[in-house]
């Protein structure tokens, strides 16, 4: 039952002060009149301050306690679902072993049947082998005897038929025989043939046991760097500026998670002062971005080569601060532009749309509408330009913030020098009217972002 603290106070101060109330002098006999102490008041506000500051302390020591309870839940709730998922993963790697003992312990016993085969068949190709021999031998002395019974029929001038008939029969036979080591060595070159693929088949078998193992490794290995992950409350870093912050300086493929979102890979642009998270890259032309509103939501393409990264991610990233977005294009002369603006992505309800919160740092004038309301992204399959009778996308090709179709896209069709003749081909190109004009195919653009503390 809680007590309000200024009755706990005023209970304290009653019964701790021995003179709180009148005292009776029962003592005395002599019929004098009774006498009445009390406490100091400064004793009382030195008591009562004291009281009070107890019971800030023991507030504070109860929220502390509480959080501290808190937090070993919600370790705890990651700890079980840690050891749930290795679980599950020890037992689908036994059940993987299992059936590779069981495929190997097969084979060995298709190998070794058919050895004993391999063997039975060589002895008897030795017997045949022999026995073919020892007919040779036979037939050489009956062929030395019917020469012999011919040359003396011959010299008689007789019949000799039947000897003929009989050089016939031999030779007859000595070809069934000679038929038959060939099947033989027929057979015994098949029996060779399926040793190796059994020995090829124990090889794989071998190959993929080892391979299991590796990846069992690799995976405890994910396993323990995600429960360590997700113990960290700093594990992941929000974008790549943070990453440099930690230490990282090499340019490439990294896994961030923002604020309220799910981890996901970007590609950083690594600066001697900062990190810079790529949204944008065309450079070859080997992606079409002339794509619908589903894929421009959630990102298309390759980090590594040309993509785009997604609305819903480039909100997660920039919706935690002041951000810049740096925009870099080239022209097929290589020379190269850069332009920074102040900005700020709204989300899906606002259909990402884009505001430039001041002017642009740079050499160029601005492509972009800097007007106080945001622009909406806009697909050929979701119109929301400002222009009331033309849908900008499907004209220009691509998805971009565009205000009235004119003045830049940077995700139209790519064009390899020379472009089309044609003018309504052209301004379907990637463009930025401030720099080359309106109907000038750039080569390269990158577009990134980073907190307006990174000035790289």
């Amino acid at each position: 039952m809680k007590v309000p603290l200024a009755n706990l106070l005023c209970i304290t101060v009653l019964a701790s002060s021995g003179t709180s109330f009148p005292l009776e002098n029962r003592g005395a006999a002599t019929g004098k009149e009774k006498r009445v102490q009390y406490a100091a008041w400064d004793d009382v506000n030195v008591l009562a301050h004291g009281l009070l500051q107890l019971g800030q302390g023991l507030k504070e020591h109860v929220d502390k306690t509480k959080g501290q309870v808190k937090d070993i839940t919600i370790k705890m709730k990651v700890l079980d679902v840690t050891v749930s998922e290795l679980a599950k993963l020890t037992q689908r790697l036994q059940e993987d072993s299992e059936a590779l003992k069981a495929k190997a312990q097969s084979l060995e016993e298709r190998e070794t049947l058919v050895l004993n085969v391999s063997m039975d068949l060589r002895e008897k190709t030795e017997e045949l082998l022999k026995d073919r021999k020892k007919d040779h031998e036979r037939m050489n002395k009956l062929e030395e005897k019917v020469d012999g019974l011919i040359e003396g029929l011959e010299a008689t001038n007789g019949n000799y038929s039947d000897a003929r008939t009989i050089q016939w029969m031999l030779e007859a036979q000595n070809k069934r025989i000679d038929d038959l080591v060939e099947r033989i060595k027929q057979q015994q070159e098949k029996l060779d043939k399926q040793n190796v693929r059994i020995r090829t088949l124990q090889n794989q078998i071998q190959l993929k046991s080892e391979r299991s193992s590796l990846k069992r490794k690799e995976d405890e290995v994910h396993l323990n760097a995600s429960s360590e992950q997700r113990d960290s409350p700093v594990a992941m870093a929000s974008d790549c500026h943070e990453l440099f912050l930690r230490g990282e300086t090499t340019s490439g493929l990294y896994t961030i998670q923002p604020t309220n979102s799910e981890p996901f890979e970007v590609f950083c642009e690594m600066t001697p002062k900062g990190g810079w998270t790529v949204i944008q890259r065309r450079q070859d032309g080997s992606l079409d971005f002339n794509q619908l509103w589903q894929a421009y939501q959630t990102g298309f393409g390759s980090l590594n080569g040309e993509f785009w990264l997604g609305l819903e991610k480039i909100h997660s990233v920039s919706k935690g601060g002041n951000y810049i977005l740096k925009v870099q294009f080239s022209d097929w002369r290589d020379e190269v532009q850069i332009i920074n603006y102040p900005f700020r992505l709204n989300g899906e309800e606002s259909n990402y749309s884009l505001r430039i919160l001041g002017s642009p740092a740079g050499n160029l004038e601005s492509a972009l509408s800097t007007e106080t309301s945001a622009v909406p992204f806009s697909t050929r399959d979701k119109d929301n330009d400002q222009k009331i009778d033309l849908n900008c996308a499907k004209q220009l090709s691509g998805g971009w913030w565009f205000s009235n179709c004119g003045r830049s896209n940077l995700n139209g069709r790519y064009f390899v020098t020379p472009a089309p003749k044609q003018r309504h081909q052209r301004k379907q190109g990637v463009f930025w009217k401030t720099w080359r004009g309106r109907y000038y195919p750039l080569k390269t653009t990158t577009m990134m972002i980073a907190p307006a503390e990174n000035k790289s």
